[in-house]
């Protein structure tokens, strides 16, 4: 099994070499680019003010962190978290830009930039000249956003981890050529909603109008397939 480690950060703004820190972290954990169930998840104390427009963004504010860990408090534990593996964030040089400079203050190594895969990347050479923002990429794939109501980084991860199943062709959970070489059933599709619970399947029936439109098609085809299967 391939683990990764897809994450997102809210942030007191968007620089961190102007003083801008972090706040929050999700992470989920992947295997075979599918969420696996296990996540990390914590608040941070910035040890400064969060300005009015970023709190608007992720409705975070500083009064709300009076309790939470400062960044050295988490640092071990996200580590063990993140692993060695691949790294999956949406805009992922903000994320990764944002820990390293975290990284950089209590003098840990920072993250290796070889293990970024960048969601939005991926997006813009899918969807060239379209937005590609989360919210976007959730509506163009039809995965519920109704939760969404400001920033949240879990909720953001559960959402892109959604959007990454159908970036990487939406891959089947145990699917691969062993099984199929050795005889055994894939796996049916696992798709997960908002909350991380598996989607409801919806199949598409034709209807007798379609059925018959498709049927008069077979009969202008030379010697088609499905006739020759049948006999």
């Amino acid at each position: 099994m391939t683990r990764a480690v897809l994450f997102d950060t809210e942030t007191t703004g968007l620089d961190p070499l102007t003083g801008d820190r972090v706040l929050e972290i999700a992470c989920i954990e992947l295997e075979n680019d599918l969420p696996t169930g296990r996540h990390y998840h914590t608040l941070i104390h910035p040890q400064r003010d969060i300005p009015e427009e970023a709190a608007r963004i992720h409705g975070i504010r500083i009064d709300q962190l009076r309790d939470a860990p400062r960044f050295e408090a988490i640092a071990r534990d996200l580590l063990a978290f993140l692993g060695d593996g691949p790294l999956v964030a949406h805009n992922a040089p903000f994320d990764f830009g944002f820990l390293n400079a975290e990284f950089a203050r209590i003098k840990l190594p920072p993250l290796d930039r070889g293990r970024m895969v960048d969601t939005l990347q991926m997006a813009k050479a899918r969807f060239p000249g379209m937005p590609n923002s989360l919210d976007a990429l959730c509506r163009r794939f039809d995965i519920d956003l109704s939760a969404r109501t400001t920033h949240n980084a879990l909720l953001d991860c559960k959402l892109l981890a959604e959007v990454y199943v159908e970036l990487t062709g939406g891959r089947q959970r145990g699917f691969s050529l062993e099984a199929e070489r050795s005889g055994e059933a894939a796996q049916p599709a696992v798709r997960y909603d908002a909350s991380g619970a598996p989607r409801t399947p919806r199949p598409i029936v034709p209807s007798e109008e379609q059925l018959a439109a498709h049927a008069t098609f077979i009969t202008r085809l030379k010697e088609p397939i499905w006739t020759a299967a049948e006999g």
